[in-house]
């Protein structure tokens, strides 16, 4: 038999509908957060308000042989825009031709045990291609042997342009290597980055930092 609804069981259905729509919690269709899309743009391309290029890496620990530690360090931090693209101005004291050289390298990515401008290159390997370039001098392929066999170490006071600058991301031994410039500014191929142009100053590197370095080979 089918069951028979009547008015009153209508009514009262009706009501307990009424009943629970007004316990419910108001929903509003407007939300205060903001979801303006954002253009993804490469490290060199985000800049702050004052103009410079903001650098933000993730760094692991690495050596010319290939291995890397577990410790990561997050920094953040700001390299006047006319230093990372090495428009900077010369005096009649620079080496226009390293400059000149080095800007070449700049956006070369990473590639261990590379050594080729515009394709890939290792921080050793750049520096070596680049002194071959600009200065005809042989250094050896491996950051430490760079360091003991062609280099004599110097005070960080005596630093000046095209002095090799070394730090120690693995451990205590020296694994990375940069030329350094002026104004505490050096030219290096970051792991994650590529060939770029950074501060003495900044956190991770200040962190890492092992020895300033003059090449004696001739």
């Amino acid at each position: 038999m089918r069951p028979v609804c009547t008015i009153k069981t209508i009514n009262e259905i009706l009501c307990l509908a009424a009943t629970l729509l007004v316990l419910l919690p108001s929903v509003s269709c407007s939300s205060n957060k903001d979801y303006t899309t954002h253009t993804y743009r490469p490290y060199h391309e985000r800049r702050n308000r004052g103009g410079g290029v903001i650098v933000e890496d993730t760094q692991s620990s690495s050596t010319d042989n290939g291995k890397q530690g577990s410790k990561k360090e997050r920094r953040s931090t700001t390299v006047d825009e006319a230093w990372a693209n090495l428009n900077v101005k010369l005096g009649k004291h620079d080496n226009k031709r390293l400059y000149k050289e080095l800007k070449q390298w700049l956006g070369t990515p990473y590639q261990y045990g590379g050594h080729t401008c515009g394709e890939g290159s290792d921080c050793s390997g750049m520096v070596m291609e680049v002194y071959k370039t600009v200065y005809g001098i042989a250094l050896e392929r491996n950051t430490a042997r760079m360091l003991e066999q062609n280099c004599k170490r110097i005070k960080d006071d005596d630093l000046r342009e095209g002095d090799l600058v070394f730090f120690s991301t693995g451990g205590g031994n020296v694994s990375h290597v940069g030329i350094y410039l002026k104004e505490n500014k050096f030219v290096h191929a970051s792991s994650s980055r590529g060939v770029v142009v950074d501060d003495l100053t900044q956190p991770y590197y200040s962190t890492h930092y092992h020895t300033a370095a003059r090449v004696t080979t001739r």
